[in-house]
């Protein structure tokens, strides 16, 4: 029953995306482990137009919020009013008090913003004034970035990065994609509404579903394995790649390649995770957790490159039990 509603909702959001498959399966994984994700590429690509797509599918509160060099944090969170009439402050809550919050060009805006949106992110709560508000409850970031060599950017600090379960990297669409996307925006009788498909109880319902899911202990040490091997490859024979990497995963990628991997089992209708999960999720996991060098960036060796090695290197057979 789950499963087939997760198709509809796939099949809803198809109605207006074209293409992007990945990005929407990724995105209610996300929504299905309570993860944030954070969408990268160049613009026109539909990270806006997916997200708010799905937003439109999901009986929950949306908010989409434009990061901009001159935003503060107030704008985020919220901040506190002299209300005239009562001779008080009061508090004025921010588009952050909602179910999901579409951070666009989240790379746009200075520390004080990041730090506010960090906050949320991973205590579920805001301070305004000398007062926590918890959010309300699913609350997700689903934020979209531009390259950060793209003129008005800034690097987003590598302990706000870590939060986001998943960093997927959105290619170009292939040539009958394209064909397709431009035919429907160029129609001026193209269908443009999508009805909701899921609410609060069934994402919770799916939520506890996929925790049901059942992880052999072999997967599970392939799972540390891999995790491992970007912190020490010179012991997982990768001393030409450990060259250029400055800091392995840090231990949310073991949790999240975990939740990935039984989301994915579960999203193809089975109550166990096969290898191929693992494999599947590890790039969008683990590609904004490995941290490269400079030597990397001369060479031209990317986080992606990195991954497929270490898939390569580190095959399941060899991590069957513990070491």
């Amino acid at each position: 029953m789950h499963q087939e509603k997760i198709q509809e909702v796939i099949q809803e959001v198809k109605k207006i995306v074209v293409g992007q498959d990945k990005m929407v399966n990724r995105l209610l994984i996300g929504l299905f482990t309570n993860g944030h994700i954070l969408l990268e590429g160049v613009p026109g690509l539909a990270k806006t137009l997916t997200v708010n797509t799905l937003s439109k599918v999901l009986h929950l509160d949306f908010k989409r919020i434009q990061f901009t060099p001159d935003l503060l944090p107030s704008d985020l969170v919220g901040t506190m009013i002299y209300n005239q009439l009562n001779a008080d402050f009061e508090v004025k809550k921010g588009p952050i008090f909602s179910n999901i919050i579409l951070a666009d060009e989240v790379n746009r805006s200075p520390a004080k913003v990041q730090s506010a949106l960090l906050e949320a992110m991973q205590e579920k709560q805001v301070t305004i004034g000398e007062t926590t508000y918890l959010l309300d409850k699913p609350f997700l970031v689903l934020a979209t970035q531009n390259p950060v060599d793209q003129e008005g950017t800034y690097p987003l600090p590598e302990a706000q990065v870590d939060r986001f379960m998943m960093k997927v990297n959105i290619d170009y669409p292939s040539r009958s994609d394209e064909l397709e996307v431009m035919r429907r925006m160029t129609n001026a009788h193209f269908a443009s509404e999508v009805r909701p498909i899921l609410d609060k109880e069934d994402i919770f319902a799916i939520r506890n579903a996929i925790n049901e899911v059942q992880i052999a202990e072999a997967l599970e040490n392939y799972i540390i394995e891999l995790v491992f091997s970007t912190r020490f490859p010179e012991k997982y024979g990768m001393q030409e790649e450990a060259k250029y990497i400055q800091f392995g995963a840090s231990p949310r990628a073991s949790i999240n390649l975990n939740l990935g991997a039984k989301a994915l089992a579960f999203m193809d209708g089975r109550d166990y995770v096969l290898p191929e999960d693992i494999k599947g999720i590890a790039e969008d996991v683990l590609n904004h957790r490995i941290i490269l060098n400079y030597e990397a960036e001369a060479d031209n060796v990317s986080t992606r490159d990195l991954i497929h090695k270490i898939l390569d290197k580190i095959p399941l057979n060899k991590v069957a039990g513990i070491r």
